[in-house]
């Protein structure tokens, strides 16, 4: 079978690489590039070769004890992005039937297409704060559901699930012979120092993405991981033999220095995000051209404009004011828009002070 020319591509992640490029940058989602020297490497942290056939033993002890699971559970892959596509790809075969939340990450959907899954979804309301509804998603399963597809933080509003409704999504969906994905690269924002607070158990059925991308400013090194039963992390990791073979073993042994420097990668992180937090609510918390659920966390906000069209209003930011937003269309609302806030705090504060001034009334 012939896929259909939007399986083949992600409009979205086009727009990310190359659409852009303004000096006041609001579309992208996680936190301001470090440098090299936040990361403090020697000569020898720099070895272009090492043993690394399933992923860099360190590396896997130090994702392992930083979520508390057994190395055998963990599958190196390059970046979040990366590790959805190598989970989906393993879980599902053409024709399934997988559920995926509504808003959600163009990409997930993207990567869904192009593996030909049937694709269903589930709504998240605005009204119930985008609240992961453990009801709505049991109504939308059937006994050809293979998988489920979540986000927690979700992308793009920031809603956090609490564990009791992921929970009972994964019995739902286990009492229907289906498996749940997780994407908790967002999560890693809600951490504190000690052990990162994960959905994945060795024994269920809920598998697990994330990566050091999105809350520390590291997506050069693309330092991305799966979290999966250690049989099924091994059939990962044996078609990963097909798509990208061995990690670039120079960034997992950088990746085990960002671990290991992951109080300071945070607080760095914390103090940007509190700051475009407070910015936001200052210009746009009460903006009468918004209607909007703002959160204490997270890296985006996701707000409807009330008498504006989303790509009206990047067009015009772009040609008056050098600012760009990400278009809801991208994540399945026309009518919106996402905001990052995990940006330069001076370069943000002036973007949603233009921002501001664009919206329409």
């Amino acid at each position: 079978m012939t896929r259909p020319p939007s399986a083949l591509q992600s409009d979205y992640m086009h727009f990310a690489k190359v659409r852009t490029g303004e000096p006041y940058n609001l579309a992208t989602s996680g936190v301001s590039d470090c440098v090299l020297s936040d990361l403090d490497p020697k000569l020898e942290d720099l070895a272009l070769h090492g043993p690394n056939a399933y992923g860099y033993p360190p590396l896997l002890e130090r994702i392992g004890a930083r979520v508390g699971a057994d190395p055998s559970c963990v599958v190196i892959a390059g970046g979040c992005s990366f590790a959805n596509h190598l989970a989906l790809a393993a879980l599902i075969a053409p024709g399934d039937e997988v559920l995926i939340e509504d808003p959600t990450y163009a990409l997930l959907e993207s990567a869904l297409a192009y593996l030909q899954a049937n694709i269903r979804q589930v709504r998240r309301e605005a009204a119930r704060g985008w609240a992961l509804d453990p009801d709505a998603v049991a109504e939308r399963l059937s006994p050809t559901t293979r998988l489920v597809v979540l986000t927690n933080l979700h992308n793009p509003t920031s809603a956090l699930a609490d564990e009791a409704a992921v929970n009972a999504i994964a019995a739902a969906a286990h009492a229907v012979g289906a498996m749940v994905l997780i994407d908790e690269v967002y999560l890693e924002l809600m951490v504190g120092s000690g052990p990162a607070r994960t959905a994945f158990r060795a024994d269920g059925n809920i598998i697990v993405t994330s990566s050091l991308t999105k809350a520390y400013g590291l997506s050069g090194l693309r330092c991305g991981w799966i979290l999966a039963p250690a049989p099924l992390a091994d059939r990962m990791r044996r078609l990963n033999d097909l798509y990208a073979v061995l990690p670039p073993h120079i960034s997992e042994r950088l990746s085990v220095l960002a671990f290991d420097r992951l109080d300071s990668l945070r607080a760095r992180a914390n103090a940007m995000i509190a700051l475009n937090r407070a910015a936001y609510r200052e210009y746009l918390g009460d903006h009468p051209g918004l209607d909007q659920v703002l959160f204490d966390h997270g890296t985006t906000v996701f707000p409807r404009l009330l008498a504006d069209d989303a790509d009206e209003l990047l067009s015009r930011l772009r040609s008056q004011h050098q600012t760009v937003v990400a278009p809801g269309r991208f994540f399945g609302r026309e009518n919106h828009i996402r905001i990052g806030l995990g940006g330069d705090p001076a370069m943000t504060r002036i973007g949603l002070e233009r921002l501001a001034g664009a919206i329409k009334t």
